[in-house]
């Protein structure tokens, strides 16, 4: 049966790295006869700027009853000073689908993208499982007596049992499924003693369903030390939603920068959507001159979510070569176009090596 994805190129350099990345999914479907079905969607900046639309209810439902995954470009646009758009499409589909995972694997191609003396390839392998439909980020809060003397801000940070066991049982499900060791929860129970003791006592409680690994607890003060003074400890993380947010940008430079980091916002029995991590960086939009890897990396991380786990690998076994051997844009050393990377990798596909 026919798996169907959405693609919503979206604003700025969007649209340049998702024309390669779709250019990739359709070499891997030909190579590897992948029966999907690509559909594009005109949401983004010109599409609000021409009649206002952002993301329609009625569209976010033909998402999660006809599509089996959404592949975002990149969203932003100066001339929507507030991001409307923006917000409306990432957390309207998040928050709508339940989209509760955001996945992100920390891998270090080669080790001359690293920032740290004397790591390489085999010290940054990682993955960071981010909640993404709670705690700081759900909008719950206000201001009292704004642009006063005495204006007062609050910001609630929301953790239910059932958010917070869900992604710490994904966490440890995956750990299981990939054969790694160790599960590390990162939180700060020591000063948040209300929300974050109750991710801690849930790590613990569901952790015992796991006894073949390994679980470590570890405040995000200390994971973030530790993950420059010694990421090779760390096989996967779990953590909060602004936590998350945090280390897995921190996780992003010691792979080589936000050009090679690929994301999935994941519900585990439903449509899911995936995203480069980058901005839209409109200033560079349509001259050829954006880094599209990570784009690429992301559409191998949603063939994987799929079922097509070796297309993932050899993507990201394309990229790769192509960064071993500076096929790649200026920002990663190289001196290609995007577009010519983007043949590179379909290229370096279609001979199978």
């Amino acid at each position: 049966m026919s798996k169907k994805i959405a693609v919503i190129p979206g604003d700025g350099i969007g649209i340049d790295v998702t024309e390669e990345a779709v250019k990739v999914l359709q070499t891997v479907m030909r190579t590897d006869s992948l029966d999907l079905e690509i559909q594009h969607f005109d949401y983004g900046a010109e599409r609000y700027l021409r009649d206002g639309t952002t993301m329609p209810e009625a569209q976010v439902e033909d998402f999660r009853q006809h599509y089996d995954a959404i592949f975002v470009g990149a969203l932003g646009d100066p001339r929507v000073p507030d991001m409307t758009h923006a917000r409306d499409i990432l957390l309207g589909l998040r928050f709508k689908l339940d989209l509760y995972v955001n996945y992100r694997p920390i891998k270090l191609v080669d080790a001359k993208l690293c920032p740290l003396k004397g790591k390489t390839e085999k010290d940054i392998d990682f993955v960071v499982f981010r909640e993404n439909t709670e705690g700081l980020y759900v909008g719950m809060g206000g201001i009292f007596k704004k642009g006063t003397p005495d204006e007062i801000a609050t910001q609630e940070d929301v953790n239910t049992r059932k958010g917070v066991e869900r992604i710490i049982r994904y966490a440890f499900e995956f750990a299981s499924q990939k054969g790694a060791h160790k599960v590390t929860m990162a939180d700060k129970s020591n000063a948040l003693r209300f929300g974050h003791d109750l991710w801690l006592r849930t790590f613990e409680e569901v952790g015992e369903a796991y006894p073949d690994i390994q679980k470590e607890h570890i405040y995000i003060d200390a994971l973030t030390m530790q993950m420059i003074k010694r990421p090779e400890q760390f096989e996967v993380i779990v953590t909060c939603n602004m936590f998350g947010d945090i280390v897995t940008d921190l996780g992003a430079q010691l792979q080589g920068g936000l050009g090679l980091a690929a994301s999935g916002n994941i519900n585990p029995r439903g449509t899911s959507m995936f995203e480069p991590v980058h901005g839209s960086a409109p200033k560079y939009a349509g001259k050829n001159i954006a880094n599209p890897l990570a784009a690429i990396l992301t559409v191998g991380l949603m063939l994987d979510y799929l079922g097509f786990p070796q297309c993932n690998e050899k993507i990201e076994a394309a990229v790769a070569q192509a960064i071993r051997n500076d096929k790649t844009t200026r920002d990663l050393g190289g001196n290609l176009g995007t577009r010519e990377v983007g043949d590179f990798i379909c290229e370096t596909l279609q001979r199978g090596r």
